[in-house]
């Protein structure tokens, strides 16, 4: 008489999706996003690629994954400092100089998340409300700005277009700038010049607006 057989345990698939995740991650850091594949991907975990259909639909659903990943990350190193302005500014840069191909992953790879929009992933949207937290406002445009500063200035930088040694010089014009408007009106008054009024050449500003002659050209 031939014993039933025990019937195979079904897999884990959020273990098996974690692992993939990292795998796609580990290639992309030892051998840039190119070299991500799924037949590559598969190699790496010894598994065939049916394996990786099984969790994901294909490469750019794998490489979405990673990027949700690198945002609940990013929300985290957020989260994990003081909501004020240069503490999460700072947290900000050091998370993309450190992490550069994940950041890769979140802002410069294809993508077919949905971005700025209220049915954005979790993650997107809980990274974004660390940064709004810092510079709130009547609408989302402030924290737009500030996170689109801290990207130029972690691009700029990752890519050598900008010095490392000059990283906590630039945060700190950054933070400057993007909290003028915490200013008292008087201070911003005196802080910002008047659009609509230039200054002629020969002119005394700030003694009184008095000119020592016409212009001459």
């Amino acid at each position: 008489m031939v014993s039933a057989m025990s019937p195979k345990p079904a897999p884990d698939l959020e273990l098996r999706r974690g692992q993939i995740i990292r795998a796609a991650q580990e290639l992309a850091e030892s051998d840039g996003w190119a070299a991500v594949t799924t037949r590559a991907v598969a190699s790496r975990l010894g598994v065939t690629q049916p394996v990786l259909y099984s969790v994901f639909t294909g490469r750019q659903a794998i490489i979405d994954a990673v990027t949700l990943t690198g945002f609940a990350e990013l929300a985290e190193a957020l989260e994990a400092v003081e909501a004020e302005p240069m503490a999460r500014m700072r947290a900000y840069l050091e998370f993309a100089v450190a992490r550069p191909h994940l950041y890769e992953a979140m802002f410069s790879m294809p993508s077919d998340l949905r971005f700025g929009t209220e049915s954005a992933p979790e993650p997107l949207q809980r990274a974004f409300a660390a940064i709004h937290e810092t510079f709130p406002g009547p609408d989302h445009s402030r924290a737009e700005v500030a996170w689109a500063t801290l990207h130029g200035l972690a691009t700029l930088q990752m890519g050598g277009r900008q010095p490392a040694s000059r990283m906590q010089s630039r945060l700190e014009y950054a933070h400057c700038i993007l909290t003028q408007c915490d200013l008292a009106p008087a201070d911003a008054s005196r802080s910002a010049p008047n659009p609509t009024r230039p200054r002629r050449a020969g002119s005394r500003g700030d003694s009184g607006g008095r000119e020592t002659g016409p212009e001459r050209h």
